[in-house]
């Protein structure tokens, strides 16, 4: 990597890109046939050097190549290169055989070549003074040389191998640290030449470049332990302390949790030893709760520096419940090749008090397999490879029983869980046995074999569904209150490592050695999403808040999190088929095409099927109408309602004029004139020769007469209001304008409803209406007298049908609320 003022660039392989903004590729540079080990910004240019020594100078902003220059391996093979400061359009090359030479990189000439050391050169530093440049060598000597006259000024040596980084302080004090693949930072006076001080196990692993900032007392360095350290010189022996700290886990990762329910912190365990937590949020909120040690007091009472000898293995699995976390510790781990489980405390970022081991075993071939912390967070259950499940006190350590007489499995446990509510443990063995045990009492309650042997086991408390991954590449899933196998999912063709329920149990997340992440939805039993990746995923969790899933990879060191686009964008969760061929899919990062294949994925998914619902779902059904009650729950008591709401004296006229007078239309605008009446005594009686014209309800009605057919006369009563309703029943009468035959089309109408079963309680009120407005009528005419008594015994049939499914309800209803469950 090297960066300028704007750009950042890196190189992979033998190709380089610059960023900006640290995420934006905006150049790259290729024309390089081998590996390119060597980055330097020269204003508007770069230079890059590959492993066969071929030095290339490009124009940055055209990505054309200004300069090529071809050196001889076995002569000089470039390992460093430096751009001597006021050295205009030059550059210093250090070999591996130990000479360096000075190129003018605009005449492309070779200046000066410096005879070395006979020792080759690993790192080159412009000093704070000019002309003056430190050179690393393999030898572990820094050479303080004057490259104007040629002469050597100074030199130190350290005893750690070859010099990886050198840097000058520029605050005022003449001092000068170099790094070492041991660790270990030598800080170098340079008035008194000699050695002030030593930063040992600054990092677990080689100094890979260290640099102090300009004017300031800061050192930041950073190594192969994927850790970047910044250290201040603020103490009277010179000494660097540790001010700040971006560390990740320098080995691939074992274990992977969400901690607590805001879904901010994950814990993780690594094969370096340490558990750490990472945020969501900021990298501010990381923090490493430190490796596992087997005496941590004998460690500070002696001061111990090298804690290799008493550290623990790598954390294998672990549980968390942050319930009691300010009490005591938390968090209870196994570790490999370990019998006792360590506890941790996340509050205070430490391994805990405790280790929890049977006292009574004595054989050194017994390891825990399986954790459980309960949710109350007060004990712990721990699983054994010699099928023993014990439980332990959390706040004291105490051993507070075993399950089963002398063992709980045949085989070695495979996985144990805890109930939400300490009613149920659930342990699982490597026989093939599932077994359900009283936690207060440790009696085994029930015990069922499954198809193949087990290979882990996760409990989502929330549900009570236990998802059981086998070594036959199938997922089991079973509920703990009926203790019945509820779903069976097959398609994974790899060992199933790990797996992750959604918040709100629905789906099913499974990861495995075939490279693919399902998720399986629960109530369809169906597979709805599957993607495949480059690197197997080792562990999968999903956050509590269901907006991310955190995965780990075999051979990579970090945690990649994956949003749920379900939360966002409208997504669809049909089953994928039988024969669905996953697509691959990058692991996330900032690479531009990154983007835009999740484009491409997201498309596909926003074409949903729009389920349009039929009117009626079943004959048999009894089918309300879409509209509002306003439209006919009041029709009985219309009268009453119109009573009501009439005015309690009539509207006077205005006296003034109106504030817009009339115009006529026209080209020429004039006031219209009020028409005078020329009948004062004009008769105010309505003129029923109006009324009795037949709206289009009647004549929908006669026609339905006809050809028996009343959906369009239906529809127009619905568009209705409810005095329109009442008006247009009242005129079906003969006195209003209607026939018999319109009242006996309209019974009929009322059969038709009530015969299909839909818009049921519009066929009512209407049937209500019509009657109180026509019940003195109808016994006279005994053609709807005929009519009456056929819709008598549909209406008797339909209500008493729904007259026992609404008793049966309501005595199911009252049990329920009163009986003691």
């Amino acid at each position: 990597m090297a960066a300028d003022g704007k750009l950042v660039f890196a190189a992979y392989g033998n190709v380089f890109s610059a960023f900006a903004r640290n995420k934006e590729i905006v150049h790259t540079f290729k024309g390089h046939k081998a590996d390119i080990q060597l980055l330097q910004p020269f204003g508007d240019h770069i230079i890059s050097v590959d492993t066969d020594s071929v030095l290339i100078i490009w124009h940055i902003y055209s990505e054309e190549e200004y300069l090529q220059l071809t050196f001889d391996k076995s002569v000089f093979k470039i390992s460093t290169i430096l751009h001597p400061s006021t050295y205009l359009n030059k550059l210093l090359l250090g070999s591996e055989q130990g000479s360096l030479q000075l190129w003018n990189v605009k005449s492309n000439k070779l200046l000066y070549t410096f005879p070395g050391w006979k020792v080759g050169v690993t790192a080159l530093q412009q000093a704070p003074a000019v002309d003056v440049v430190a050179v690393g060598l393999m030898s572990g000597q820094v050479i303080i040389h004057n490259i104007k006259f040629d002469e050597t000024l100074m030199k130190f040596c350290q005893d750690w191998g070859p010099i990886t980084s050198i840097s000058f302080r520029t605050d005022g004090h003449p001092v000068m640290a170099a790094g070492s693949p041991c660790g270990h930072i030598g800080l170098w006076d340079l008035e008194d030449k000699k050695l002030i001080n030593q930063m040992r196990n600054a990092h677990s692993t080689a100094i890979a470049g260290l640099t102090f900032l300009h004017r300031e007392p800061l050192l930041v360095t950073n190594g192969a332990d994927n850790a970047l350290r910044i250290w201040i010189f603020d103490g009277p022996s010179g000494e660097g302390r540790l001010l700040r700290v971006r560390m990740g886990h320098s080995a691939p990762l074992t274990s992977i949790r969400y901690y607590g329910q805001n879904g901010q912190h994950i814990l993780s365990a690594s094969q370096d030893g340490t558990l750490q937590s990472f945020s969501t949020v900021h990298e501010k909120f990381n923090k490493s709760l430190g490796h596992g040690l087997i005496n941590k007091n004998r460690v500070k009472r002696k001061g111990l520096q090298n804690t290799l000898s008493v550290r623990l293995p790598p954390v294998t699995k672990f549980a968390a419940q942050e319930a009691r976390e300010s009490d005591w510790d938390g968090i209870i781990a196994c570790h490999r090749g370990k019998l006792s489980c360590s506890t941790w405390n996340y509050q205070k970022s430490t391994i805990g008090s405790y280790f929890l081991k049977p006292k009574e075993l004595t054989k050194d071939n017994i390891t825990a397999t399986a954790v459980d912390i309960t949710s109350c967070g007060n004990f712990a259950v721990i699983g054994l490879s010699s099928g023993t499940v014990d439980v332990y006190n959390m706040q004291s350590g105490i051993h507070r029983g075993s399950f089963g007489t002398d063992q709980a499995h045949k085989g070695s446990v495979r996985g144990v869980a805890v109930d939400g509510l300490n009613q149920l443990t659930i342990t699982t063995g490597s026989e093939g046995l599932l077994k359900f045990w009283n936690f207060k009492n440790k009696i085994l309650i029930h015990s069922m074999s499954l198809d193949s042997s087990p290979n882990m086991m996760l409990l989502h408390r929330d549900s009570g569904i236990l998802g059981l991954a086998l070594d036959d590449f199938s997922i089991t899933v079973l509920d703990i209150e009926t203790k019945k196998v509820v779903r069976e999912f097959s398609g994974h063709q790899g060992q199933i490592n790990d797996m992750t329920f959604s918040p709100d149990g629905r789906w099913l997340i499974s990861a495995a050695m075939d490279c693919t992440i399902r998720t399986w939805d629960l109530p369809s039993g169906c597979l709805i999403d599957c993607f495949l990746l480059d690197s197997a995923p080792l562990n999968v969790t999903m956050s509590p808040t269901g907006d991310f899933l955190a995965t780990s990879h075999v051979d990579h060191l970090g945690i990649y999190l994956w949003s749920n686009i379900s939360l966002y964008s409208v997504v669809s969760l049909r089953p994928l088929p039988t024969d669905y061929v996953p697509s691959a899919v990058m692991l996330p990062g900032t690479c531009q095409t990154q983007d835009i294949e999740v484009e491409e994925e997201v498309e596909p998914s926003d074409e949903m099927i729009e389920y349009d619902s039929p009117e009626q779902l079943n004959e048999k059904l009894v089918t309300l109408s879409l509209l509002p009650e306003s439209r006919w729950k009041n029709l009985l008591n219309l009268d009453v309602i119109k009573k009501k709401n009439k005015p309690k004296e009539p509207p006077k006229v205005p006296k003034s004029a109106p504030f817009f007078i009339p115009t006529v239309p026209g080209l020429v605008p004039r006031f219209a004139v009020p028409e005078q009446s020329s009948d004062p005594q004009q008769s105010r009686v309505v003129n029923l020769g109006v009324l009795a014209q037949k709206s289009d309800f009647c004549l929908k009605l006669e026609e339905g007469l006809l050809n028996n057919k009343y959906e369009a006369a239906l529809n127009l009563l619905k568009e209705l209001g409810p005095s329109g309703i009442e008006t247009e029943l009242r005129n079906l009468s003969p006195d209003g304008g209607g026939s018999i035959e319109v009242m006996q089309s309209f019974l009929r109408m009322i059969g038709m409803m009530l015969d299909r079963k839909r818009d049921f309680e519009l066929a009512q009120a209407y049937l209500a209406l019509f009657l109180k407005l026509h019940l003195k009528m109808v016994p006279s005419e005994p053609v709807l007298l005929e009519e009456m008594t056929k819709l008598l015994s549909q209406v008797e049939e339909n209500w008493i049908h729904l007259q026992s499914l609404f008793n049966q309800s309501m005595c199911v209803l009252n049990y329920i609320k009163s009986a003691l469950l």
